[in-house]
């Protein structure tokens, strides 16, 4: 009763949450409320802050590399109770000429 009961940034629960596997952690994204959340309305504006940081940074990698690879996107600060998504495929070179063809209204009409 006791360690259900201390602040999320105790000693005790950040290390059950650092030994909790990608299972468990899905488990408890599915059983938790997000009204009940852990994380204080500071906590979460601070993770949105960080997060908008790491992608305008991102941004300004990509405006200013020229060629060669690609930096991969910053991934989002953990939220408590927020399951994990899945990283999105990339869009092939022949999707994406398709894509364009059709914004542009040159695409080949289907049979």
């Amino acid at each position: 009763m006791l360690i259900e009961h201390l602040p999320p940034e105790s000693a005790t629960v950040t290390a059950l949450r650092n030994a909790a596997d990608d299972a468990d952690l899905d488990a408890e994204a599915d059983r938790s409320d997000p009204s009940q959340g852990c994380w204080s309305q500071t906590e979460l504006l601070l993770a949105q802050l960080t997060d908008a940081v790491s992608h305008l940074a991102h941004l300004y990698t990509l405006v200013n590399t020229n060629g060669g690879t690609r930096p991969e996107p910053p991934q989002p600060v953990p939220r408590p109770g927020i399951r994990r998504t899945p990283a999105r495929s990339r869009m092939t070179p022949d999707t994406a000429e398709t894509l364009f063809q059709i914004i542009n209204g040159t695409a080949p009409t289907p049979p």
